[in-house]
């Protein structure tokens, strides 16, 4: 049997695969321990790659950054300018995104601009920029593996996740007291916890190195608890309740975070509360019978956010799936994420017909959240194109 007959066939048993709570698809993944990349369409674009001509640039586009990511040192909090108020350099730290200098006041505090965002937040000044970095490239070589079966891009994620996670020198502290700052305001913000949502990608990107080996049984452990104390983090502090509590966007991307962090630290019974909640919490309070959302409405980039909050809707219900939920299905006084997605879907191609405000109109983040739909509502559920790396980590299973 070849290598695509091969693919194909284990693409096949894959479409049964079913996610086993902190288990994730490792059971019906070769031991990947993955929560929002599933084994089928993984397995069905890997079949494809040497024949679909959509794939093919896309996979040579990914191990082009992937080889860029192995030339990179690997990140951490260290490498930030700043000291924390805490004076421990392993405390993050980064500023809010839409705060800047007043040129009215310039030693007076930072005052808001909705939409623009400050450079100065990816500057080594803070831990934003290193954190992306971590992440983005973390997730490219984790996908790269798995493709390409290059044992050097395995190990290369594995030395990122130990000096962001793991090593006692440069090992972030697991809370974010000191995120999204607003100078002359607030040292640290409810919002700042949203820094960490990509973490959901690193995890994985380490269930997909899973099975080479380049993290041990024992580092795996210890990744393990600090997501655990982070998820305690979240849960117990001012920051974490507050962000908790929040009715936008902000609020489902905690939802979505701690469902997966306590997931993949094998709390399944935070993530069960968390998802359980969701649909009297979120769903009800947060979308209206037109499917629209309407706190993101008020936004200079209304589009955008509504998009936004969809994407970390996705995410909770990935993780309810795991526990043996449907909220792709579930609705709450006529709302529900099948119709929200709907809301958007509809404006496809029809930007200029959105009544609200949008600075920069979003098609490919609409495009990738479509292509999303397709796992939860059958393939082609929505118009879109999917293109670019998205073919790489969500396509319909055969």
């Amino acid at each position: 049997m070849d290598f695509a007959s091969a693919a194909a066939a284990l693409s096949s048993a894959g479409q049964a695969a079913v996610c086993q709570g902190s288990e994730g698809y490792a059971a019906s993944f070769g031991g990947r321990r993955t929560f929002t990349l599933r084994p089928a369409e993984l397995e069905s674009i890997k079949a494809s790659l040497a024949s679909d001509p959509a794939i093919a640039p896309a996979y040579r586009a990914l191990l082009a950054r992937a080889d860029q990511a192995l030339a990179r040192k690997p990140r951490s909090v260290l490498d930030k300018r700043t000291i924390p108020l805490s004076g421990d350099r392993r405390d993050y730290v980064s500023l809010a995104p839409y705060w800047w200098p007043d040129p009215a006041n310039p030693r007076g505090p930072y005052v808001r601009r909705d939409g623009q965002v400050n450079p100065e937040r990816e500057t080594n000044r803070f831990d934003r920029g290193a954190l992306g970095r971590m992440i983005s490239d973390t997730d490219t070589l984790g996908l790269a593996y798995y493709y390409s079966g290059d044992r050097n891009y395995a190990e290369k994620a594995a030395a990122l996740v130990r000096a962001w996670f793991l090593d006692p020198a440069t090992g972030m502290n697991p809370n974010m007291n000191y995120a999204q700052a607003v100078p002359g305001r607030e040292n640290g913000r409810a919002e700042g916890v949203l820094d960490t949502s990509g973490l959901i990608a690193v995890i994985d990107a380490v269930g997909l190195i899973g099975p080479s080996g380049a993290l041990s049984a024992d580092e795996i452990k210890a990744l393990e608890a600090w997501f655990s104390r982070y998820v305690d983090w979240m849960r117990t502090s001012p920051n974490g309740k507050a962000e908790a509590a929040a009715r936008n966007n902000h609020g489902i991307w905690y939802d979505a975070q701690i469902a997966r962090f306590a997931l993949f630290a094998r709390r399944d019974d935070i993530a069960r509360r968390t998802v359980a909640a969701f649909p009297r919490v979120r769903i009800e309070r947060q979308i209206d019978p037109s499917g629209a959302l309407p706190h993101e409405l008020t936004r200079t980039r209304s589009f955008h956010y509504s998009i936004y909050a969809l994407d970390a809707a996705y995410h909770v219900a990935d993780s309810a799936a795991c526990l043996g939920s449907d909220l792709y299905a579930a609705g709450m006084q006529g709302r529900s994420l099948r119709k929200a997605t709907a809301y958007v879907a509809a404006y496809r191609g029809r930007q200029g017909d959105w009544p609200y405000k949008e600075m920069k109109w979003p098609t490919e983040a609409l495009d990738a959240l479509l292509t999303r739909a397709d796992a939860a509502w059958g393939p082609g559920a929505y118009p879109r194109l999917a293109a670019g790396e998205m073919v790489l980590r969500y396509r319909p299973a055969p």
